[in-house]
């Protein structure tokens, strides 16, 4: 029996961009949507990535007419469509907002950008690490007296940008269907990190938390929330906050609680940091996994992307599959109504442009026209 996932029966456009952009089309498509992704001409759009899975695509030179009128075609079919250039680039295309909901007044329109689409910076170019670095995220990471540690890209494009861009789409979907007017979705990543930020606020205006780095709960001050180094070069990572979670690390390491000190206690916290680096590095990695493996200590390996794989609880789970070159993160969140994915197709440039041409009325010859006139790349 066929599983119907969340999104089926959903049309959505994607428009070619870079990282975060592919990656919400690639939450959409996981969900269950038919994400259409419109390459530009040229090879980059020939590039297999894991963030196309589940997409149809097709080139479509959007600087010449023709490929405009393709595309706004497509518009005509569609429940949405995103894009993340820089602010004014699909309206002097001719595809922005105002084009495609004059066509299409039910049209969910995603717009996502690091600096958003208004203010003095809106056309400045930028990166994760910049965006962060204005919402006070970046500047709360990392050792104390050190450069901040950039977190890969995560906080920014997919933190930040991908999720609040998908949550945004989703929202206006909904909308659209008890209202039939679509809306336009400004998903600003440097928005999105402030509200991730949003904790830290709360403990700042509590009196809780403080601009220094590495002075408080959860950037690697307390000896209870932190990675201690292995005998083996190797790291562990330990989170045990809550008093009974503290309690059983002492346990597993055979530590006197009255001579460790107290949980909280300043004035132990240089000395309580020193004995767990000894005891870790007394011991290889793995041996400190074996020894925290099912207990609530929070205690826990840290590995490399290619170790996780192997890992039983991500192999219990399925969330990591391995699939020709790749390895495949299950879709997520698991629905129950469609709890497993079937094998991946990653496709490529303009692998479905025949078929998506003839569902809009396309015949043979205006196919190979196009083709002819380099409009389909």
């Amino acid at each position: 029996m066929t599983q119907t996932k969340p999104l089926s029966g959903y049309r959505i456009i994607e428009l070619a961009g870079i990282g975060p952009g592919p990656y919400a089309g690639q939450l959409l498509a996981d969900m269950g949507a038919e994400v259409i992704l419109v390459n530009r001409p040229g090879a980059m759009g020939d590039i297999p990535m894991i963030s196309n899975r589940g997409k149809r695509t097709i080139k479509l030179d959007l600087r010449k007419e023709e490929g405009v009128a393709i595309l706004l075609d497509l518009v005509k079919t569609a429940d949405a469509i995103f894009e993340g250039l820089r602010p004014g680039v699909v309206e002097r295309l001719g595809v922005g907002p105002e084009a495609c909901q004059a066509i299409n007044p039910k049209l969910v329109y995603g717009r996502m950008t690091g600096w958003g689409q208004t203010g003095p910076w809106a056309k400045v170019a930028g990166h994760d690490i910049n965006y962060i670095s204005i919402t006070g995220a970046l500047g709360a990471m990392g050792k104390e007296g050190e450069p901040p540690a950039p977190p890969l890209n995560l906080v920014g494009d997919y933190g930040g940008g991908t999720l609040f861009l998908v949550t945004g789409m989703l929202a206006g979907l909904l909308q659209a269907e008890k209202t039939g007017k679509g809306d336009i979705i400004d998903a600003a990543m440097i928005d999105g990190v402030s509200s991730l930020m949003t904790m830290f606020h709360s403990l700042a205006g509590l009196g809780q938390w403080t601009p220094t780095r590495e002075a408080n709960l959860l950037d690697g001050a307390m000896p209870y929330y932190r990675c201690y180094k292995t005998s083996d070069d190797k790291f562990m990572a330990v989170g045990c906050i809550e008093p009974q979670f503290f309690a059983q690390m002492l346990v597993k390491l055979e530590i006197d609680s009255a001579e460790f000190g107290p949980q909280n206690n300043p004035k132990h916290r240089a000395q309580q940091h020193g004995k767990l680096e000894a005891i870790f590095a007394s011991n290889t990695r793995d041996h400190w996994a074996d020894i925290f493996d099912g207990s609530d200590a929070c205690v826990s390996p840290v590995l490399t992307y290619e170790e996780a794989v192997e890992h039983p609880q991500n192999v219990a789970r399925g969330g990591l599959k391995k699939q020709g070159a790749f390895v495949h993160p299950r879709s997520a969140p698991v629905f129950q109504s469609s709890p497993d994915d079937a094998p991946f197709n990653i496709p490529s440039g303009n692998a479905d442009m025949d078929e998506i041409l003839s569902e809009l009325g396309y015949d043979a010859d205006k196919i190979a026209g196009l083709s002819e006139n380099n409009i389909l790349g």
